[in-house]
């Protein structure tokens, strides 16, 4: 862990004596980070869980027994199991009361209601395996509004073998958004890439959000093109982070071929501002 810890520190500067962190001139202090060095339960007072069939019709059901701390990692596990749906009605056209069987479980954890940020440098150290069906993603929604007016921004996401870097704003239409989003294959970088850690990064600010991996920018967005149709921006307020691994859905894809377990584990999350 304390070369891991090392070699991040060089990679995005070194701290002086007073805790700041200096790349290309900026001046940044690490404000928060959580290093799961504590093995057990997630600290619930930082973070909060969700729970059941949450969004984008996807087939796992939250529930924390599906993530804990372990060996200096946050894991998210998920799992092929059958449990019976406590939300199913009969006849029911809503998709998370529909399904009379749970076929799959996951976890998905969020600061709402905890830390929130507006602008800084946001590092997130982290494995996913990169298989057909799982949807792991390191992500941050705005307190003010409903979605997307409210702002998203993916730090990180995959699913159908695609690694995505995306932001999004509201439209005229509720519910619909207006992505900035790329994608790069999996398979354009090294093979067995999936079976390391790679870092994760968003430099935020008042003029920009650029979210990297491993150094390499994947996305930039200016955030004068970035407001919503009304013109306010959803990324001129504070953000709260989500950590989660989703299974199928909308994107996700087929996980019928997938071996499960299957683990999404995060070695640290930390976030520096300027000073």
């Amino acid at each position: 862990m304390i070369s891991l810890i090392i070699g991040s520190l060089l990679a995005i500067g070194s701290p002086d004596d007073s805790g700041h962190v200096k790349k290309k001139g900026d001046d940044y202090k690490l404000v928060w980070s959580d290093e799961f060095d504590k093995s057990g339960a997630v600290d619930t007072t930082v973070w909060q869980f969700e729970k059941g069939f949450v969004r984008n019709n996807e087939l796992q059901w939250y529930q924390p027994q599906n993530a804990w701390c372990e060996n200096g990692k946050l894991i998210i596990e998920a799992r092929r199991e059958t449990k019976t749906n406590p939300r199913y009605k009969e006849g029911s056209s809503d998709w998370r009361e529909k399904r009379k069987e749970i076929e799959y479980t996951s976890a998905s954890i969020n600061t709402r209601h905890s830390k929130t940020w507006q602008y800084g440098r946001f590092e997130i150290r982290a494995k996913i395996i990169a298989k057909p069906g799982l949807w792991p993603a390191i992500w941050t929604l705005g307190v003010n509004g409903e979605w997307p007016w409210n702002g998203e921004i993916d730090i990180m996401e995959y699913y159908k073998g695609d690694i995505l870097a995306n932001v999004a704003t509201g439209t005229n239409q509720r519910w619909n958004a207006k992505w900035f989003s790329t994608h790069k294959p999996v398979n354009s970088f090294k093979p067995n890439w999936d079976q390391d850690f790679h870092v994760w990064r968003m430099d935020w600010d008042e003029n920009s959000i650029k979210l990297f991996v491993d150094d390499l920018l994947l996305n930039e967005v200016k955030l004068t093109d970035a407001n919503n149709p009304d013109g306010t921006n959803p990324f001129q307020q504070p953000h709260y982070l989500l950590l989660n691994l989703a299974i199928g859905g909308d994107n996700g894809g087929d996980p019928s071929t997938t071996e499960f377990p299957s683990r999404y584990e995060v070695d640290y999350v930390r976030v520096y501002q300027k000073k």
